[in-house]
């Protein structure tokens, strides 16, 4: 796991160590052991590389690095789980004995010599972002993984045969480049509006974007303009894992995910450096930690955080977990100041501007793994592959049902919802909670039917789906500004022979997942130089998880079954069935306390107005309900907040 950055073309080369020095200094955090650069004037071209040493600890694996064949050189971010499987392979075509290290970055380049670069990409599994020049070619090509663990930014700043093409793992190394215009763009600032972050191939910075998951690119001062091509599709996954689904019983679907994830966990638990595993006490973390433990001949170290308020802890119960599994756990209670300090770190962490509450404890779990191991593995991505978040379950059990409703009723609903505060509801339907079935029973309900509210009028499973996700409806939020179009909204995607739950499921994998959960995940852990890895996302999962028929995940109202049935053979079901929380911490109270005066100056009338990017009047009328208690605003305020937050930090 490391940060790169490089540029092709313009005028920096007159100074090139220095400028690919800055690039690479602005992103130290990602590889704090070594750093490297290469740059070849004639040819245009300049690779910096920051490294955090996970395998090959010794200077066989600097980088950037060039091929043993000489034509390739590359600037690589990430691990390459099969890299020996590919080494094998490559013996077989005439690299036996050439081998320097045992790092796959040398795999790679092995590869792209002897199979071309796409072909030696679809072959790898693993988390990857590259650069690599081809010195026969005079062509750069850029590549991002399957699912989007790892960041890759790009784009021309500069005017015509001046311009350089900028490119690197962060935004601030790019930034570090005297091209860099900075220029933020307004279109973009919608979707942090609407989403709490900025999808792809957008970015904050007009003319930067981010490669999209499964794709390369390439580029070259002959042909300037960025040719994209896809080498694996999540849509065309997700169609043919429906049209073509596992015809297998229950017990052997089972079986068949618990051997595949046995054989994940197992690849991705190889580091020459200490490795450990986040925990939460969910179903997703703990069968991951439990495969671990499994193929572990010592205990695994786990980490978890918790908070002393109601509703917000997870900590007892990854306790439990880590008791039954005998692992060797840390756990850490934070107190409110200790997340509270998190907050001025926000805008360094995350370069663009990035709204989801949840990088705050994220960043503490990370902060507290990294005081002991330099790897950690986490269960993410189990939500968008095996049916666990709630709104699949209301997509399944309920749209027919309401949809039979005439929408005039829906809406009356509604107000009834919303006349009554979150904090109401919860006030009112919290003593019941423990009577009702567990698929029932929700944290916070009073913020979900709100959520809910929004939605009734919905016209279709689509329109309900991007109210669900929806913050603001930001064109009349940002000023000068039109929204872009995306999958969700304006460029559907046809995912035929999907039906409704699944069509949720599908965009969910590829929006939400690499523009907020991978985001999230990779800057919080890597602004501690933590390398996280995440074993549901190995492609070989995804299209597994994409054949199972739905009833082997959603069953009896409840998501995530198959995955479950895996945990229950090595956790007791009692440790875990509880009602689905989030990740979070309480933004709503510290708005209205500790986070008060930090916030106003923030939203300040006139700061806003001066400053030209926001209609102030929806966000003060928010914000003054928020403080009265009339209303929790605390997802739109945090959207606003964190873009006045990074834009105060830009100086």
């Amino acid at each position: 796991m490391c940060g790169f950055a490089g540029f092709l073309g313009g005028q920096a080369f007159e100074q090139a160590d220095a400028t690919l020095q800055r690039m690479a200094d602005a992103i130290t955090h990602r590889g704090p052991d070594a750093y490297g650069g290469w740059h070849h004037a004639d040819a245009g071209i300049a690779l910096a590389h920051r490294r955090l040493s996970i395998l090959e600890l010794s200077a066989a694996g600097a980088q950037p690095m060039a091929s043993s064949c000489g034509r390739y050189v590359i600037a690589f971010n990430g691990e390459i789980y099969n890299h020996l499987d590919l080494r094998t392979a490559l013996e077989g075509v005439g690299a036996r004995n050439t081998w320097r290290g045992h790092s796959d970055t040398e795999t790679l380049l092995a590869g792209f010599s002897a199979w071309g670069i796409q072909a030696t990409v679809e072959r790898c599994i693993g988390m990857f972002a590259f650069a690599v020049w081809d010195k026969a070619q005079r062509v750069l090509t850029l590549a991002r993984d399957r699912l989007g663990e790892k960041p890759l930014y790009y784009g021309w700043q500069g005017q015509g045969h001046q311009a350089s093409f900028l490119f690197g793992s962060d935004l601030a190394a790019l930034k570090a480049h005297p091209a860099f215009a900075a220029d933020i763009d307004r279109n973009a600032l919608c979707l942090l509006m609407r989403h709490n972050a900025i999808a792809a191939p957008h970015s904050i910075y007009q003319g930067i974007h981010k490669l999209p998951p499964g794709h390369l690119l390439t580029v070259s001062l002959a042909r300037r303009d960025p040719v994209l091509a896809p080498y694996w599709s999540l849509p065309t996954v997700a169609e043919r894992g429906v049209a073509q689904p596992f015809a297998g019983t229950d017990v052997q679907a089972v079986d068949a995910l618990e051997d595949l994830l046995k054989d994940v966990v197992r690849q991705q638990m190889v580091a020459d450096v200490p490795l450990g595993a986040f925990l939460s006490g969910g179903i997703d973390s703990s069968t991951v930690v439990a495969l671990m433990q499994a193929q572990s001949s010592r205990p695994v170290k786990t980490f978890t955080i918790g908070f002393d308020e109601e509703g917000y802890n997870e900590a007892v119960h990854a306790k439990a977990v880590a008791r039954h599994l005998g692992t060797d756990h840390t756990e850490l209670y934070v107190t409110p100041q200790q997340a509270l300090d998190v907050i001025p770190k926000l805008p360094g962490l995350y370069s663009e501007p990035f709204s989801d509450s949840s990088q705050i404890p994220t960043f503490l779990v990370s902060q507290l793994a990294r005081q002991q191991v330099t790897v950690s593995l986490s269960g993410d991505a189990g939500d968008e592959l095996f049916a666990g978040y709630n709104r699949y379950i209301q997509g399944h059990n309920r749209w027919g049902t309401v949809n039979r409703i005439p929408r005039p009723l829906r809406r009356h609903a509604a107000s009834v919802f919303t006349s009554v505060s979150p904090n109401g509801w919860n006030a009112l339907l919290g003593p019941i909670q423990p009577m009702l079935p567990h698929r029932l029973r929700m944290a916070n309900m009073g913020e979900k039917l709100h959520k809910v509210a929004g939605v009734l009028a919905s016209r279709s499973v689509e329109e309900l789906y991007l109210g669900l996700v929806t913050h603001w409806e930001p064109n009349d939020l940002v000023l000068g500004s039109q929204e872009p179009l995306t999958h969700l909204r304006g460029k559907p995607l046809p995912l035929t022979g999907l039906n409704d739950v699944q069509r949720m499921m599908a965009l969910d994998a590829i929006t939400y997942l690499p523009d907020d959960i991978l985001v999230k995940v990779d800057r919080a852990a890597m602004g501690v130089s933590l390398e996280t890895r995440v074993p549901f996302l190995d492609h070989r999962v995804v299209e597994f998880a994409w054949a199972l028929p739905q009833h082997m995940k959603l069953r009896d109202g409840v998501g995530k079954w198959v995955l479950r049935q895996v945990l229950y053979r090595y956790v007791p079901k009692a440790l875990i069935e509880r009602p689905k929380m989030g990740f979070g911490v309480p933004i709503d109270s510290w708005l209205r306390g500790p986070l008060r005066d930090w916030a106003e100056d923030l939203l300040d009338e006139s700061k806003l107005r001066q400053q030209g990017f926001f209609n102030p009047a929806p966000i003060r009328q928010k914000w003054a309900q928020h403080l009265s208690g009339q209303r929790n605003w605390q997802y739109h305020l945090w959207d606003v907040l964190m873009f006045q937050a990074w834009l105060d930090a830009q100086g």
